[in-house]
C-alpha cells in the first residue's frame, strides 16, 4: 500500500499537465523541463497507480479510466496547496500599481470597460488594464491564474472555476436610416434581406463558419429555426464594432442590445427590436481558484460586480 510518504509529490503535477495536455512533449514544456524527463516522471506514475494513464490510439493519447477518476482530485490537491503558500498580504486599491489582466470579447470590453475605468480613476488611480481577445488565450491560462479574469458568453465551463453573471442582454437590430426594411417592419422583410452575423464565445482561435450549422451560429438563428426560418447571412465576424459599420452599409446586424445602444446617436442607423423573440444572453465573469483568495483580486471582481450593476 502507497503512503504520502512513498510519494514523490512532483507526480502529482506531472499528472495534471499529463491529463491537461495529453502529450508528453507539450506537458514537458509547460513544466520547462524535459521531453525525456517527463516520459520517466508517466513511466514513475504507471509504476506508482499500476495504470497505464495514457494510452496511445489513433486519435492520440487517451486517459485511461482510472486516470479520468484521478483528474478532479489532483487539481484541487494542487489548488489547495498553492493557495496555502501564496503570501497574505492587504491591499490598498489606493496606492496599488497592480496590472488586472482581463480576457474580454470587444462587446464586453466596449460596454463594461468605460464605466469601470471611471470607477478606478477614483477609487485606485494607479491600477492598469491589460485587456485580451478571446483568441489570447485558453482555459488552462485562467485555470493557471495567468489571466485574472475573462468576462464573456460561456457555453461551457470547467467545473472548478469560480463564476459569477454580469447581467443579462436582449438582441436590437441596427438598420440604416434609408433601408427599405423600415418601410415594412415585419420578420417576412427581415429575412428578405441580407445580414451581418456577429459574436465570439468562450476561447481560443475561432474557426471558419457554415451558414447550415445552426447549432454553432448562436442565439439569433437558433431563435429562427424554432420558427423554421433562416436569415441571410452574407458577412460573418467576431468584432461588433465591424458588424455595426456593415450596418452603415446596409447589411442588417442584430446584436446585443447594450453593444447596439453604443451606437444609438448614430444619425447613419436606426435601432429596432427584433421581430421575433430571441431570449436574452448572460454575460459572465470567471476566475481561477488559485486566485479565490487573493485579497487584490476580491476587491478588482467586487468592482467589476458592481461595475455592471450601474452599467
Amino acid at each position: 500500500m502507497n503512503t504520502v510518504k512513498d510519494i514523490d509529490l512532483n507526480l502529482l503535477i506531472y499528472l495534471d499537465v499529463l491529463l491537461r495536455e495529453r502529450n508528453v512533449t507539450k506537458a514537458a514544456a509547460q513544466l520547462n523541463i524535459t521531453q525525456p524527463a517527463m516520459s520517466n516522471g508517466l513511466k514513475r506514475l504507471r509504476t506508482l497507480l499500476n495504470d497505464p494513464i495514457l494510452v496511445r490510439t489513433s486519435e492520440g493519447m487517451i486517459p485511461t479510466e482510472r486516470a479520468l477518476e484521478m483528474r478532479q482530485p489532483v487539481r484541487d490537491i494542487l489548488y489547495s496547496v498553492e493557495e496555502m503558500i501564496q503570501p497574505s498580504r492587504e491591499f490598498e486599491p489606493a496606492s496599488s500599481e497592480r496590472v488586472f489582466r482581463i480576457m474580454a470579447s470587444d462587446y464586453a470590453a466596449s460596454t463594461l470597460t468605460p464605466t469601470l475605468l471611471g470607477k478606478l480613476k477614483t477609487l485606485a488611480p494607479g491600477i492598469s488594464l491589460d485587456i485580451m481577445t478571446p483568441s489570447d488565450i485558453s482555459f488552462h491560462d485562467v485555470e493557471n491564474g495567468k489571466v485574472d479574469l475573462a468576462i464573456n458568453r460561456f457555453e461551457k465551463l470547467p467545473q472548478s472555476f469560480h463564476q459569477k453573471s454580469l447581467w443579462k442582454d436582449n438582441f436590437a437590430c441596427l438598420i440604416q436610416k434609408d433601408h427599405p426594411l423600415l418601410d415594412d417592419y415585419s420578420l417576412d422583410n427581415y429575412l428578405r434581406y441580407e445580414h451581418v452575423w456577429v459574436s465570439k464565445t468562450g476561447f481560443g482561435v475561432g474557426v471558419g463558419m457554415d451558414p447550415h450549422d445552426v447549432q454553432k451560429l448562436g442565439w439569433v438563428d437558433e431563435a429562427l429555426a424554432r420558427q423554421g426560418k433562416k436569415r441571410d447571412i452574407r458577412v460573418f465576424t467576431r468584432n461588433y464594432h465591424v458588424a455595426i459599420y456593415l450596418a452603415r452599409q446596409g447589411l442588417i446586424a442584430t446584436l446585443p442590445t447594450r453593444a447596439a445602444e453604443l451606437y444609438g446617436n448614430d444619425p447613419a442607423l436606426v435601432t429596432r427590436e427584433p421581430p421575433f423573440t430571441i431570449p436574452p444572453l448572460s454575460l459572465t465573469m470567471i476566475w481561477s481558484p488559485l486566485l479565490q483568495h487573493d485579497e487584490g483580486h476580491r476587491w478588482f471582481r467586487q468592482l467589476v460586480a458592481e461595475t455592471a450593476n450601474d452599467t
